[in-house]
Protein backbone atom coordinates (compact mmCIF):
# COMPACT_ATOMS: atom_id res chain seq x y z
CA UNK A 1 0.00 0.00 0.00
CA UNK A 2 1.24 3.42 -1.19
CA UNK A 3 1.45 5.68 1.79
CA UNK A 4 0.26 9.28 1.44
CA UNK A 5 1.90 11.23 4.40
CA UNK A 6 4.20 14.48 3.85
CA UNK A 7 5.63 14.25 7.03
CA UNK A 8 7.72 12.02 8.82
CA UNK A 9 5.60 11.15 12.16
CA UNK A 10 6.89 11.12 15.45
CA UNK A 11 6.74 7.11 16.76
CA UNK A 12 7.00 6.03 19.87
CA UNK A 13 7.09 2.39 21.02
CA UNK A 14 6.16 1.29 24.40
CA UNK A 15 7.02 -1.94 25.33
CA UNK A 16 7.10 -3.91 28.51
CA UNK A 17 6.15 -7.53 29.91
CA UNK A 18 2.89 -8.79 30.55
CA UNK A 19 1.51 -6.51 33.30
CA UNK A 20 4.14 -3.69 33.73
CA UNK A 21 1.74 -1.16 33.12
CA UNK A 22 2.09 -0.08 29.26
CA UNK A 23 -1.61 0.80 28.66
CA UNK A 24 -1.64 2.90 32.02
CA UNK A 25 1.48 4.65 31.01
CA UNK A 26 -0.35 5.67 27.78
CA UNK A 27 -3.16 6.50 29.32
CA UNK A 28 -1.40 9.27 30.65
CA UNK A 29 0.65 9.92 27.91
CA UNK A 30 -2.50 10.60 25.48
CA UNK A 31 -3.85 13.27 27.76
CA UNK A 32 -1.03 14.97 26.89
CA UNK A 33 -2.00 15.78 23.31
CA UNK A 34 -2.96 19.51 22.14
CA UNK A 35 -5.93 20.71 20.90
CA UNK A 36 -5.00 20.75 17.39
CA UNK A 37 -3.19 17.20 17.26
CA UNK A 38 -4.23 13.89 16.01
CA UNK A 39 -2.25 11.36 17.71
CA UNK A 40 -3.12 7.66 16.75
CA UNK A 41 -2.07 4.11 18.53
CA UNK A 42 -1.17 0.83 17.04
CA UNK A 43 -1.81 -1.25 19.77
CA UNK A 44 -0.86 -5.66 19.39
CA UNK A 45 -2.88 -7.74 21.06
CA UNK A 46 -1.56 -11.16 21.23
CA UNK A 47 -5.14 -13.20 21.01
CA UNK A 48 -8.13 -12.63 18.44
CA UNK A 49 -10.11 -10.49 21.32
CA UNK A 50 -8.78 -6.86 21.77
CA UNK A 51 -9.48 -5.49 25.10
CA UNK A 52 -6.53 -2.81 25.70
CA UNK A 53 -8.37 -0.46 22.70
CA UNK A 54 -11.63 -0.09 24.97
CA UNK A 55 -9.25 1.48 27.91
CA UNK A 56 -8.09 4.26 25.41
CA UNK A 57 -10.10 7.27 24.39
CA UNK A 58 -12.13 6.99 22.01
CA UNK A 59 -13.24 11.02 21.37
CA UNK A 60 -12.23 12.97 17.86
CA UNK A 61 -8.57 13.72 17.77
CA UNK A 62 -7.90 10.58 18.57
CA UNK A 63 -7.24 7.63 16.09
CA UNK A 64 -6.71 4.20 18.23
CA UNK A 65 -6.19 0.92 16.35
CA UNK A 66 -5.58 -2.90 17.06
CA UNK A 67 -3.42 -5.79 14.98
CA UNK A 68 -4.95 -8.91 16.78
CA UNK A 69 -3.55 -12.05 16.99
CA UNK A 70 0.24 -13.01 17.47
CA UNK A 71 3.35 -10.85 17.80
CA UNK A 72 4.14 -8.01 15.23
CA UNK A 73 7.27 -8.19 16.15
CA UNK A 74 8.16 -11.81 15.43
CA UNK A 75 5.10 -12.71 12.80
CA UNK A 76 5.01 -11.53 8.99
CA UNK A 77 5.70 -8.39 8.75
CA UNK A 78 2.87 -7.79 6.15
CA UNK A 79 -0.19 -7.50 8.75
CA UNK A 80 2.03 -4.95 10.51
CA UNK A 81 3.14 -2.81 7.22
CA UNK A 82 -0.96 -3.05 5.77
CA UNK A 83 -2.21 -1.61 9.42
CA UNK A 84 0.21 1.07 9.86
CA UNK A 85 0.55 1.97 6.63
CA UNK A 86 -3.64 2.44 6.40
CA UNK A 87 -3.01 4.48 9.60
CA UNK A 88 -0.38 6.78 8.00
CA UNK A 89 -2.20 7.31 5.07
CA UNK A 90 -6.11 7.49 6.36
CA UNK A 91 -5.48 9.41 9.45
CA UNK A 92 -2.26 11.39 8.93
CA UNK A 93 -1.61 11.87 12.76
CA UNK A 94 0.99 14.41 14.13
CA UNK A 95 2.19 11.52 16.73
CA UNK A 96 2.25 7.65 17.16
CA UNK A 97 2.59 5.76 19.49
CA UNK A 98 3.06 1.32 19.23
CA UNK A 99 2.39 -0.62 21.90
CA UNK A 100 3.39 -4.47 21.41
CA UNK A 101 1.90 -7.32 22.71
CA UNK A 102 3.67 -7.95 26.11
CA UNK A 103 5.46 -11.32 24.80
CA UNK A 104 7.01 -8.81 21.54
CA UNK A 105 10.53 -8.36 20.96
CA UNK A 106 10.50 -4.66 20.37
CA UNK A 107 13.99 -4.74 19.27
CA UNK A 108 12.92 -6.77 16.40
CA UNK A 109 10.11 -4.04 15.86
CA UNK A 110 12.39 -1.58 16.10
CA UNK A 111 14.45 -3.00 12.91
CA UNK A 112 11.49 -3.59 10.70
CA UNK A 113 10.24 0.64 11.49
CA UNK A 114 14.08 1.63 10.90
CA UNK A 115 14.30 0.32 7.29
CA UNK A 116 14.41 2.66 4.45
CA UNK A 117 10.95 2.16 3.34
CA UNK A 118 9.86 3.75 6.64
CA UNK A 119 12.89 6.38 7.16
CA UNK A 120 10.59 9.03 4.96
CA UNK A 121 7.05 8.45 6.64
CA UNK A 122 8.32 7.74 10.90
CA UNK A 123 10.82 10.02 13.11
CA UNK A 124 11.75 6.66 15.41
CA UNK A 125 12.20 8.03 19.25
CA UNK A 126 13.79 6.65 21.85
CA UNK A 127 12.34 2.72 22.24
CA UNK A 128 10.56 3.34 25.84
CA UNK A 129 10.40 -0.41 28.07
CA UNK A 130 7.71 -0.21 31.03
CA UNK A 131 9.26 -2.62 33.94
CA UNK A 132 7.04 -3.54 36.72
CA UNK A 133 9.07 -2.08 39.52
CA UNK A 134 6.71 -4.03 42.24
CA UNK A 135 8.23 -7.13 40.99
CA UNK A 136 11.30 -7.09 40.85
CA UNK A 137 12.58 -8.89 43.69
CA UNK A 138 11.10 -11.94 41.95
CA UNK A 139 13.64 -13.59 40.58
CA UNK A 140 11.89 -16.28 38.64
CA UNK A 141 10.23 -13.20 36.71
CA UNK A 142 12.89 -11.05 36.20
CA UNK A 143 15.42 -13.62 34.63
CA UNK A 144 12.84 -14.67 31.66
CA UNK A 145 14.68 -14.60 28.52
CA UNK A 146 12.12 -12.14 27.02
CA UNK A 147 11.91 -10.20 29.60
CA UNK A 148 15.81 -9.14 29.69
CA UNK A 149 15.61 -8.89 25.67
CA UNK A 150 12.89 -6.19 26.33
CA UNK A 151 15.02 -4.43 28.85
CA UNK A 152 18.47 -4.81 26.50
CA UNK A 153 16.19 -3.21 23.88
CA UNK A 154 15.36 -0.28 25.79
CA UNK A 155 16.71 3.00 25.46
CA UNK A 156 14.34 4.25 28.27
CA UNK A 157 13.49 1.81 31.14
CA UNK A 158 10.30 3.05 32.83
CA UNK A 159 10.28 1.76 36.28
CA UNK A 160 6.12 1.40 36.79
CA UNK A 161 4.52 0.72 40.50
CA UNK A 162 7.17 2.88 42.55
CA UNK A 163 4.29 3.86 45.05
CA UNK A 164 4.71 0.34 45.97
CA UNK A 165 7.69 -0.72 45.25
CA UNK A 166 9.62 -2.65 49.05
CA UNK A 167 12.94 -2.39 50.08
CA UNK A 168 14.34 -5.85 48.14
CA UNK A 169 12.45 -4.03 44.93
CA UNK A 170 14.98 -1.52 45.46
CA UNK A 171 17.90 -3.28 45.59
CA UNK A 172 16.94 -5.31 42.79
CA UNK A 173 16.86 -2.67 40.83
CA UNK A 174 20.07 -1.09 41.70
CA UNK A 175 21.17 -4.38 40.61
CA UNK A 176 19.13 -4.57 37.64
CA UNK A 177 20.65 -1.18 36.44
CA UNK A 178 24.74 -1.89 37.35
CA UNK A 179 23.76 -4.94 34.86
CA UNK A 180 22.53 -2.78 32.24
CA UNK A 181 25.06 0.10 32.63
CA UNK A 182 27.04 -0.61 29.83
CA UNK A 183 23.88 0.32 27.28
CA UNK A 184 23.87 4.04 28.97
CA UNK A 185 19.77 3.48 28.98
CA UNK A 186 17.73 6.40 31.08
CA UNK A 187 16.09 5.32 34.08
CA UNK A 188 12.44 6.35 35.22
CA UNK A 189 10.43 6.12 37.91
CA UNK A 190 6.66 6.91 37.73
CA UNK A 191 3.34 5.78 39.94
CA UNK A 192 -0.18 5.33 38.08
CA UNK A 193 1.42 5.98 35.01
CA UNK A 194 2.65 9.52 35.07
CA UNK A 195 4.80 10.70 33.05
CA UNK A 196 5.51 13.68 30.76
CA UNK A 197 5.70 13.20 26.79
CA UNK A 198 8.87 15.63 26.98
CA UNK A 199 10.89 12.89 29.28
CA UNK A 200 10.81 9.85 26.56
CA UNK A 201 10.57 12.24 23.51
CA UNK A 202 14.44 12.11 22.41
CA UNK A 203 15.42 10.77 18.90
CA UNK A 204 15.90 7.34 18.71
CA UNK A 205 19.68 6.29 18.49
CA UNK A 206 20.54 2.81 16.79
CA UNK A 207 23.36 0.88 18.12
CA UNK A 208 25.05 -1.09 15.41
CA UNK A 209 24.56 -4.59 15.21
CA UNK A 210 25.10 -7.43 12.45
CA UNK A 211 23.55 -10.79 12.79
CA UNK A 212 26.13 -12.98 10.86
CA UNK A 213 26.78 -16.96 10.75
CA UNK A 214 29.26 -18.42 13.00
CA UNK A 215 32.62 -16.88 12.27
CA UNK A 216 34.10 -20.59 11.56
CA UNK A 217 31.42 -20.67 8.42
CA UNK A 218 32.38 -17.19 7.46
CA UNK A 219 35.97 -18.48 6.81
CA UNK A 220 34.64 -20.36 3.87
CA UNK A 221 33.80 -16.97 2.36
CA UNK A 222 36.33 -15.15 0.26
CA UNK A 223 37.28 -11.67 0.90
CA UNK A 224 35.67 -10.41 -1.87
CA UNK A 225 32.51 -11.70 -1.06
CA UNK A 226 30.02 -9.99 1.29
CA UNK A 227 28.85 -12.13 4.49
CA UNK A 228 25.63 -12.51 4.57
CA UNK A 229 23.79 -11.39 7.33
CA UNK A 230 20.85 -14.33 8.66
CA UNK A 231 18.31 -14.82 11.77
CA UNK A 232 18.29 -18.34 11.49
CA UNK A 233 20.12 -20.47 14.51
CA UNK A 234 23.10 -20.74 14.63
CA UNK A 235 24.59 -17.72 14.28
CA UNK A 236 27.31 -14.73 15.63
CA UNK A 237 26.86 -11.08 16.53
CA UNK A 238 29.22 -8.66 17.61
CA UNK A 239 27.37 -5.06 18.31
CA UNK A 240 29.32 -1.56 19.53
CA UNK A 241 27.61 0.33 22.52
CA UNK A 242 28.44 3.47 24.06
CA UNK A 243 32.50 2.26 23.38
CA UNK A 244 31.25 -0.86 24.77
CA UNK A 245 31.62 -4.36 22.68
CA UNK A 246 28.86 -7.41 23.07
CA UNK A 247 29.87 -10.42 21.44
CA UNK A 248 27.09 -12.93 21.23
CA UNK A 249 26.21 -16.41 19.88
CA UNK A 250 23.07 -18.77 19.52
CA UNK A 251 22.90 -21.74 18.98
CA UNK A 252 19.92 -25.04 18.65
CA UNK A 253 18.70 -25.79 21.65
CA UNK A 254 19.10 -29.69 20.75
CA UNK A 255 22.73 -28.76 20.82
CA UNK A 256 24.09 -30.41 24.48
CA UNK A 257 27.37 -29.17 25.67
CA UNK A 258 29.71 -30.85 28.01
CA UNK A 259 29.25 -28.83 31.32
CA UNK A 260 32.88 -29.51 32.66
CA UNK A 261 34.66 -28.79 28.99
CA UNK A 262 32.25 -25.61 28.64
CA UNK A 263 33.45 -24.47 32.05
CA UNK A 264 37.17 -24.49 31.31
CA UNK A 265 36.30 -22.28 28.37
CA UNK A 266 34.27 -19.78 30.25
CA UNK A 267 36.99 -20.16 33.19
CA UNK A 268 39.81 -19.12 30.71
CA UNK A 269 38.27 -16.06 29.10
CA UNK A 270 40.38 -12.52 30.42
CA UNK A 271 39.28 -9.17 30.23
CA UNK A 272 36.10 -8.76 30.12
CA UNK A 273 33.53 -7.35 32.08
CA UNK A 274 30.29 -9.59 31.81
CA UNK A 275 29.42 -12.98 30.64
CA UNK A 276 26.08 -14.34 30.72
CA UNK A 277 24.85 -17.37 29.17
CA UNK A 278 22.47 -20.59 28.81
CA UNK A 279 23.40 -24.08 27.77
CA UNK A 280 21.56 -27.48 27.38
CA UNK A 281 24.24 -29.73 29.28
CA UNK A 282 24.95 -32.92 30.09
CA UNK A 283 24.20 -31.91 33.35
CA UNK A 284 20.74 -30.31 32.42
CA UNK A 285 20.59 -27.34 31.40
CA UNK A 286 22.94 -24.37 33.43
CA UNK A 287 22.36 -20.36 33.59
CA UNK A 288 25.88 -18.54 33.80
CA UNK A 289 25.49 -14.67 35.43
CA UNK A 290 29.02 -13.65 35.75
CA UNK A 291 31.38 -10.40 36.37
CA UNK A 292 35.15 -10.37 36.67
CA UNK A 293 34.77 -10.56 40.97
CA UNK A 294 31.64 -13.56 40.90
CA UNK A 295 31.43 -16.07 38.40
CA UNK A 296 27.86 -17.38 39.41
CA UNK A 297 26.00 -20.37 37.51
CA UNK A 298 23.31 -22.43 38.31
CA UNK A 299 20.80 -25.20 36.82
CA UNK A 300 17.53 -23.70 35.69
CA UNK A 301 14.50 -24.57 33.07
CA UNK A 302 14.92 -25.65 29.68
CA UNK A 303 15.27 -22.63 27.38
CA UNK A 304 14.30 -21.69 23.82
CA UNK A 305 18.10 -22.08 22.39
CA UNK A 306 21.59 -21.79 23.76
CA UNK A 307 22.72 -18.83 23.99
CA UNK A 308 26.16 -17.06 25.28
CA UNK A 309 26.86 -13.33 25.66
CA UNK A 310 30.04 -11.47 26.82
CA UNK A 311 30.61 -7.57 27.44
CA UNK A 312 34.45 -6.05 26.70
CA UNK A 313 35.41 -3.01 26.13
CA UNK A 314 38.30 -4.46 24.25
CA UNK A 315 38.29 -6.33 20.91
CA UNK A 316 38.75 -10.37 21.77
CA UNK A 317 40.24 -13.30 19.22
CA UNK A 318 36.20 -14.16 18.86
CA UNK A 319 36.90 -17.05 16.65
CA UNK A 320 39.50 -18.74 19.23
CA UNK A 321 36.35 -18.73 21.79
CA UNK A 322 33.89 -19.80 19.20
CA UNK A 323 36.20 -22.54 18.53
CA UNK A 324 36.46 -23.45 22.15
CA UNK A 325 32.73 -23.55 22.84
CA UNK A 326 32.15 -25.55 19.33
CA UNK A 327 34.91 -28.15 20.71
CA UNK A 328 32.48 -28.28 23.74
CA UNK A 329 29.26 -29.92 22.29
CA UNK A 330 28.45 -33.25 22.45
CA UNK A 331 27.50 -35.50 19.75
CA UNK A 332 23.54 -36.44 20.19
Amino acid sequence: MKIINAKSVPTHIISGFLGAGKTTLLQYLLQQKPEHEVWAVLMNEFGQIGVDQQLLPQQQGFEIKELLGGCMCCSSQLPLHIALARLLSESKPDRLFIEPTGLGHPAQLMEQLTEPHWQSSLNMRALVTVVDGSRLHQTDWVKQNLYEDQIKAAEIVVISHVDVMTFEDDQALLQLQQEYEVYQQHWLKVAHGELELKQIDLAHVAHERKIQPLLIQQRQHSTEETTPEIKELPYHYVEHAQGYIVAGWKFPRRWVFNFEQLLDVLCDQHDWLRIKAIFNTNQGWMYFNCNPHQFNYKSGDENIDNRIEMISQHEHNWLKLETELLAARMET
